[in-house]
């Protein structure tokens, strides 16, 4: 039968080398440490002098720091000074574009999320956008506290051609052709990263969570916009145009939900959090349709909202469980609003999941790692990404 946990794998190998020497040592750090040089070079297959070179250029950019000796007896020679992430210096920055939230986020180099805060989304992209420039830097100037910025990650779900860093689609947003990385070039002397949600959540999985240590791992985002991130070999794949993973349209058994497509029982137009803060108001479940409702009756044991979640997760199910069956990953994440309100839930998920996948005892199926940071993990999740992969070109400013 499947191995269905959910909480991060652990014992799967190194992570993968690409990136350069300084890459692959950063990231085993990441992944294994505190821990000695020595270490280091067995994991990623690099000499001493290698490991060396690459470890005090780190340092030198704030990455990596030594820490004190451990407690013992002396030993003969120069002694090994553990290293650790270097989370004093730097800052990721992010802002996630969802239906009715902007949320803008601070993290540090091992993804903990050190501010956050959300303004209710209004207005076309236009509109959207301008709000972003105009409240971007004083955010990060209150909430920095001085430390240096490595980019700014820009998120939302749909199409988005990261490579240009355009919104192609967004239907529940109205978006078409939106040219975000252009847009906001000049708030900021950084790098932005434009990205879908599942994307960013699956590198985010890959560096800190339940993927970390894997290279090869399927993302399933359920939000207002229902999408999937597939990456292998250690790298979140894209597709032509960035297309990769658009799932929205998969059937459902049973659904009669009528999709803006044209047809009936489409995977988003069923579980989205549109859909299912309509269905808890039909069932008197709440008053008005409010997704932030809904996760508060079920956090508080609510049964008739915590069915609505199961009941999602119920169709939800063959869809991943299909993911999991073509694409064989190592890991199957999933990242909805109920495992995070609920953790309770990751069970149900768990039989749902297996009842429908084929069975197999090397797979992992587990609930999104990062709870209700979800939205600011994602947003910074790109910047993150770009500085463990290539941090010898790392680009920094000061929040002002």
């Amino acid at each position: 039968m499947l191995s269905l946990v959910a909480s991060p794998a652990l014992g799967r190998g190194p992570l993968p080398a690409e990136g350069g020497g300084a890459g692959a040592v950063l990231r085993t750090v990441l992944a294994g440490g505190p821990m000695a040089r020595t270490a280091v070079g067995r994991a990623v297959g690099l000499s001493a002098a290698a490991v060396s070179r690459h470890t005090a250029d780190l340092i030198a950019l704030g990455l990596l720091r030594e820490l004190p000796p451990p407690d013992g007896p002396p030993r003969a020679g120069r002694p090994q000074l553990p290293l650790d992430v270097d989370t004093r210096h730097h800052l990721a920055c992010g802002v996630h574009i969802g239906v009715p939230w902007l949320t803008f986020a601070l993290l540090d180099l091992r993804g903990r999320v050190v501010a956050h805060e959300r303004i209710p989304r209004q207005g076309d992209a236009a509109a959207v956008l301008r709000t972003v420039r105009g409240h971007l830097p004083g955010f990060t100037a209150r909430r920095a506290a001085g430390r240096s910025l490595l980019g700014v990650g820009v998120v939302t779900g749909g199409w988005v051609d990261s490579e240009r860093g355009v919104v192609v689609e967004h239907g529940p947003l109205g978006w078409r052709d939106v040219a975000v990385r252009d847009a906001l070039a000049g708030v900021t002397r950084l790098p932005v990263h434009v990205d879908g949600h599942a994307r960013a959540l699956a590198m985010a999985e890959l560096l800190f969570g339940a993927g970390q240590g894997s290279t090869e791992l399927v993302q399933l985002f359920v939000g207002n916009v229902v999408d999937a991130a597939i990456a292998t070999g250690g790298t979140v794949l894209r597709g032509r145009r960035s297309r990769a993973g658009d799932i929205g349209h998969l059937p459902v058994p049973g659904s009669a939900e009528r999709c803006p497509c044209g047809r009936t029982g489409c995977l988003q137009a069923t579980v989205s959090d549109r859909a299912l803060a309509q269905r808890a108001l039909r069932r008197g479940v709440v008053d008005r349709p409010d997704l932030d409702l809904l996760m508060a009756r079920a956090a508080d044991g609510d049964r008739g909202a915590v069915r609505l979640f199961e009941e999602r997760l119920e169709s939800i199910a063959p869809a991943a469980a299909l993911l999991l069956d073509v694409l064989n990953p190592e890991v199957l994440v999933v990242s909805e609003a109920g495992l995070a309100a609920v953790p309770g839930l990751g069970a149900h998920l768990r039989a749902q999941v297996s009842a429908h996948a084929r069975p197999a005892p090397d797979r992992l199926v587990a609930a999104g790692s990062f709870g209700l940071d979800i939205l600011a993990v994602a947003a910074c999740a790109g910047v993150l990404d770009s500085v463990f992969q290539r941090p010898m070109e790392l680009r920094t400013a000061r929040a002002s």
